[in-house]
Parts: structure tokens; C-alpha cells; sequence
């Protein structure tokens, strides 16, 4: 990845955690789950509405660093709207990318959330990153039985 990049993807979060998209009362959706980092203390509570399939709200609140807090708000404005499938196939990529400490490349598909490929060459901000994705997969998970 290119220094350009980098910086590019450092202001992207940076943005993201300064002005956060997503972040309401989690509790006004049906599906809620809440994560916790014990290594740092960062949390969330995450809540979606699904309707016909789709993710038709999402909110979420927390507490946390930049990395944790601007990844919900970027996992928020890819993926409401997308069905469950679609979801947690983002999801999927997203874990993979992270658990490959940067060495598998973000599909398209990923969107902004690219901007975590050079995070997860930092094994301990990987779960920071994970958080809101965690969450969201429990939700969806959640909706899909209920």
C-alpha cells in the first residue's frame, strides 16, 4: 500500500470517528447485541430493524478509540440497507482481511472499510476494528431464528 493511501485511509478514519455515521439509541431495533474488548475497554451496543430481508435500520452506540468507533460508523453506511446474505457476507470478507494482518486485499465489496487493511497489521487493534462487525453478525444471526 502506497504512503498516499495510507494517509488517505488514516483521514478516512479519522473523519469517520470525529463525525460518526450510524450512532443513535440501539435499543428503538428488535435485534440488539452488545460487545466488549476486555484488552481495552472499547464497546458497543449495536441494533438493527431487518424487514423483508433487508437491514432497514441500524444504530448504534459506544465508547471506544478512533479505530473502533469510525469502523462501526463505516461497517454503518455500507451495510444498511443490504440483505442478511449480503451482510454477512461482508461480514465474512471483513474478518478475513482482518485475520490476515493486511495480506489479503479488501474486495470492492468492502467499500471504505478498505481503510483497515494497514490496521490489521496490528494484531492488538484487530478486535478494535471487529467490534461493530461482531455485533452486526449477532444481529443478523439473531433475525434470521426469530
Amino acid at each position: 500500500m502506497s504512503n498516499a493511501l495510507e494517509q488517505m485511509y488514516q483521514e478516512l478514519i479519522l473523519d469517520h470517528a470525529k463525525s460518526p455515521e450510524g450512532k443513535g439509541d440501539p435499543s428503538v431495533h428488535p435485534f440488539t447485541h452488545h460487545e466488549l474488548n476486555p484488552s481495552c475497554g472499547d464497546e458497543i451496543t449495536l441494533g438493527i430493524t431487518v424487514e423483508d430481508g433487508r437491514i432497514a435500520g441500524l444504530a448504534w452506540d459506544g465508547d471506544g478509540c478512533s479505530i473502533s468507533m469510525s469502523s462501526a460508523s463505516i461497517m454503518s453506511e455500507l451495510l444498511e440497507g443490504a440483505t442478511r446474505e449480503d451482510a454477512l457476507r461482508r461480514i465474512d470478507e471483513f474478518r478475513e482481511m482482518m485475520r490476515s494482518r493486511g495480506a489479503v486485499a479488501p474486495t470492492e465489496e468492502l467499500g471504505d472499510a478498505a481503510a483497515f487493511q494497514n490496521t490489521a497489521k496490528y494484531v492488538m487493534r484487530i478486535k478494535c476494528a471487529m467490534l461493530a462487525w461482531v455485533a452486526l453478525e449477532a444481529d443478523v444471526r439473531a433475525s434470521l431464528v426469530a
